[in-house]
């Protein structure tokens, strides 16, 4: 039997929280481990149980999302985590990615949609809602307008890494990439690693927003 994804939920509404946990429990793959109705308390929870993933609401009435987030994967490296928000702008996506977050998804999301992005997460996947994207696009846009000549890291990418790091920017999960480029998963893998570790990032969502913001790819 396939081990289940373990899951911790934070949400400052009881009536979410009971909701959603409700629906989790539908899917045979996924087990919440537990919930929480601030940023502290997300933090100690992630600490105790250590879950694969964390599906965080973007406002908590205790503390900034961005400390939330950080303070996770202080405590819990593995743990991956789901930001949930109605907010469409752009001033919380690149501060929470920055921290570790791994995917942007807006409530109005389907139960299908949000059961698909929690095992993307579990897999090291990220997923991030269209229109959020789009506010995504427009800060990386206007950052590469405003930036400054400088040595460019991607220099020491090889065609394929390249070819990849593309891939990526545009959602393709490995599986994906490994059918676009007809190479295995195995191997896409071995180069979404050597990726991260030549322009110094961390997980796949900052590589995606490094290749927009520098050019890599185009809107």
């Amino acid at each position: 039997m396939t081990e289940k994804i373990t899951l911790i939920l934070a949400d400052d509404h009881a009536m979410v929280r009971k909701g959603l946990t409700a629906f989790l429990a539908t899917a045979e793959d996924i087990e919440v481990m537990g919930v929480a109705s601030g940023g502290a308390e997300a933090v100690e929870a992630a600490e105790k149980h250590a879950p694969d993933v964390v599906l965080l609401d973007l406002f908590m009435p205790d503390q900034p999302a961005v400390e939330t987030v950080r303070q996770i994967k202080k405590v819990s490296p593995r743990s991956q985590i789901i930001m949930v928000t109605s907010h469409e702008g752009d001033e919380y996506v690149v501060p929470t990615t920055q921290a570790g977050a791994i995917s942007y998804i807006l409530k109005d999301t389907t139960p299908e949609d949000l059961i698909r992005s929690v095992r993307k997460a579990a897999a090291g996947e990220s997923t991030i809602s269209p229109r959020v994207a789009k506010a995504l696009v427009t800060v990386v846009t206007r950052a590469r307008a405003a930036k400054t000549q400088e040595n460019q890291l991607h220099e020491d990418l090889t065609e394929r890494e390249m070819e990849v790091l593309q891939r990526i920017a545009e959602g393709l999960s490995n599986m994906d990439i490994a059918a676009r480029l007809n190479i295995s998963e195995k191997t896409v893998k071995s180069h979404v690693s050597n990726i991260l570790s030549k322009l110094y990032l961390t997980d796949r969502t900052q590589a995606a927003v490094y290749a927009w913001r520098e050019g890599i790819v185009k809107e």
